[in-house]
């Protein structure tokens, strides 16, 4: 959205962003990062590159008084603060979704930010060490078994490229030599990826279980324990790894805001604008905005839809200034790239079904023209894993208590003041 309105106000306006972190993070290629694929750099963009001439504001925003116009905040060492606006764009975005399930808040690992998947990746390593030092097979067998919740877009990617992880480690420990570590993909649907395409779901599912994952469709979890987790069929599984990824939720600064909400989401209309507040418009996730295409329902909370009505939020706050119109949302679904690790995918580029190879290249072909920038490392680091192993080591940098699941600020690194 900067970029756009800098491209029109050419420095009438002083354009403010306030967020967590000085990086923009290129969600989709996150679960690589897990993977020990990418460095999280790569998926990183420094939004003083990419934003030149936005005056960036380090903060989570808490609150907004529509009435006074301000927006209220705490810094990154607990300062509060009062920020004033003429226009305002809440890009909020969304945070983990949570269920009323006993010991998931306490014991299950969230997929959202660079925190979060950098614990994850060293997490799953240390139960590969611990595993091989462990001289009780039960032990051994429960420290190489791990649970996925959600077989969506992120749920799916994320058990492919971990699932992976796991086998280049575990040529590492001689000790382990034959044993095959365990994986589970639950979900309460009857398939891989609900809501897309069927041909994609059947190569996801194809792959999958190609690779020994085992996918427990029309089952979640019933109760979470540190030591493993009971299902909704009553089975018990025997573990130390529970990633949740069973979707997500409106980021709760749209609920703080006081102004019309459907489902959690800010009500906009076809212009991204508040009814009733025209200087306050909404896109991404936290946002209801119209979907044209399925009249009575908000667009889906998809990247694609997401990064369109940013570049429409800047051209609207221009238009409100007297530069150019008002333009209504529209979109046009060019497909899904999912990206199931190795040499494997499944695409639909502008509804063709493709699997395999061309998948393959449709999807980091895809992904490269979409990153904004680090596109040359990233392709470096994509041929150093094709011809090598992925790290074999834990860094410890983030401790599972930084990345609680029920945060609201999953991109940050949570720690006393």
């Amino acid at each position: 959205m900067g970029a756009e309105v800098l491209r029109t106000a050419r420095g009438a306006a002083e354009v403010l962003l306030l967020n967590p972190t000085d990086y923009f993070l290129y969600l989709p290629l996150l679960p690589e990062v897990a993977g020990g694929v990418l460095d999280p750099r790569r998926v990183t963009v420094p939004l003083t590159d990419a934003l030149p001439g936005v005056r960036l504001v380090l903060g989570q925003a808490g609150g907004v008084d529509a009435a006074a116009r301000t927006v209220s905040c705490t810094g990154p060492e607990g300062e509060q603060r009062t920020i004033g606006y003429h226009r305002l764009l809440l890009a909020a975005g969304s945070v983990n979704k949570l269920l009323p399930i006993p010991g998931v808040a306490e014991n299950a690992h969230g997929f959202r930010g660079i925190p979060e998947a950098l614990h994850l990746r060293d997490h799953v390593v240390r139960q590969i060490e611990m595993a091989d030092a462990a001289e009780d097979p039960a032990e051994r067998a429960a420290r190489l078994t791990f649970v996925v919740v959600g077989a969506g877009y992120t749920g799916t990617e994320v058990v492919a490229q971990i699932q992976l992880l796991t086998h280049d480690v575990l040529s590492r420990h001689p000790r382990l030599a034959g044993i095959r570590p365990r994986w589970l993909l639950l979900d309460t649907a009857d398939h891989v990826l609900p809501g897309m395409d069927e041909r994609l779901s059947a190569t996801a599912e194809r792959v999958l279980r190609d690779r020994g994952i085992e996918l427990n469709m029309g089952t979640s979890v019933a109760e979470a324990t540190a030591t493993g987790v009971k299902l909704t069929d009553d089975r018990f599984v025997a573990s130390h790894t529970l990633v949740w990824c069973v979707g997500v939720r409106p980021d709760p600064l749209a609920q703080s805001t006081g102004l019309p909400l459907t489902k959690g989401r800010l009500k906009v209309d076809e212009y991204l604008a508040v009814p009733g507040r025209p200087e306050i418009l909404a896109c991404g996730d936290a946002a209801a905005v119209p979907d044209p295409a399925n009249p009575g329902h908000p667009t889906p909370m998809t990247a694609q839809h997401a990064v369109r009505q940013g570049r429409l939020a800047g051209h609207n706050i221009a238009a409100s200034y007297g530069v150019g119109r008002r333009k209504p949302y529209r979109h046009r679904d060019l497909g899904f790239v999912v990206d199931l690790g190795g040499w494997q995918a499944a695409a639909n580029p502008l509804h063709v079904p493709l699997s395999g190879l061309p998948a393959r290249i449709v999807t980091r072909g895809y992904h490269l023209t979409a990153l904004p920038a680090n596109r040359f490392r990233t392709v470096a680091d994509w041929l150093f894993t094709a011809v090598s192993s992925r790290p074999a080591v834990q860094l410890g940098l983030v401790p599972g208590p930084a990345v609680p699941l029920d945060t609201d600020a999953p991109e940050v690194i949570h720690q006393p003041y």
